[in-house]
């Protein structure tokens, strides 16, 4: 038996949550095409019967990028942390991307780490060989790795290559965490970031970068059988609300309506979800509302 905590880290929008759900085969990261998506540290676990059997705990990190606001601050923060906090790292690159100084940051953070550390490179779908191979070529002489593994966290290509990767650097050891575990994500949480997800991907421009959900209710008792939700979408300029809102109040009822369907498959009944739309100028510094947004500060990842 193997067990232990893995960590994708890597700079913004390289693919880690949605490498994190492909793995687990349920959605607990909410994805979008917006750098920055993640903002919150995501244990997800995973059991394996194969030989040897393993338990392997999976850590989703904000992707690291140089901090403006308290907000920022937390998020790489907690994927800092999680370098020397776990059994193995797994530095999840765009494979897509040119090679700049983003690059050379992320390296340069992970001369901390104590572990394995693995190369994974994602969205191997979308580049031909040819632009691949320069790339493997050019970490290859800034670190050793103990793997390279090219993966398509979006279709499946490479991923259970990457996880037979990951078992064989993991110490002997006991499960961790009870079989039926699957996730330390609280559900209001997880309401809260699958509203986030739609007012993501239906709002441009600087939106997604100054609006954060905060969950006001979460009731179970209310009314039997039925999940009610009360959130509110913050934003920081007046002339931010109507944009949510949309003309009529149709852009926050397509918000509403969609993330309401995925919170009902995800917990399985009925949900009544309200939204309101506040402005609340200075959420990305005020540490209060940053905690009630689930942009937590940086916590040991081992329990």
């Amino acid at each position: 038996m193997r067990s232990g905590f893995v960590s994708f880290i890597g700079r913004p929008n390289a693919g880690k949550s949605t490498l994190l759900n492909r793995i687990v085969g349920t959605k607990l990261a909410i994805v979008s095409d917006k750098p920055q998506t993640t903002r919150n540290r995501i244990v997800a676990v995973r059991n394996y019967d194969e030989d040897p059997a393993a338990q392997v705990v999976f850590v989703d990190t904000p992707g690291i990028h140089r901090p403006l606001h308290r907000m920022n601050v937390r998020m790489v923060e907690i994927a800092y942390q999680s370098i020397g906090d776990v059994d193995v790292i797994g530095l999840v690159r765009d494979a897509t991307d040119g090679i700049g100084a983003g690059d050379r940051f992320v390296l340069e953070k992970l001369e901390r780490a104590t572990g394995p550390v693995m190369l994974v490179l994602n969205k191997i779908d979308l580049i031909t060989k040819t632009r691949l191979l320069p790339l493997i070529d050019w970490y290859r002489q800034q670190r050793e790795f103990t793997d390279i593994v090219p993966v398509s966290a979006r279709n499946g290509d490479g991923v259970a290559i990457l996880e037979r990767a990951i078992i064989e650097q993991l110490p002997e050891g006991e499960a961790l965490y009870p079989d039926d575990f699957l996730t330390d994500q609280p559900e209001r949480v997880l309401a809260g970031e699958t509203v986030r997800e739609k007012v993501l991907q239906h709002t441009h421009a600087e939106l997604p970068f100054t609006t954060a959900v905060v969950v006001d209710q979460f009731d179970e008792a209310a009314e039997p059988g039925r999940l009610q939700i009360y959130c509110s979408i913050l934003v920081e300029r007046r002339s931010q609300k109507p944009i949510v809102i949309g003309p009529g109040g149709a852009l926050i009822k397509r918000i509403g309506t969609e993330a309401r369907r995925d919170l009902e498959r995800f917990f399985g009944s009925p949900v009544y979800l309200d939204l309101h739309v506040k402005v609340r100028a200075d959420w990305r510094e005020n540490d209060r509302l940053l905690d009630q947004a689930g942009v937590a500060p940086p916590t040991k990842t081992r329990r």
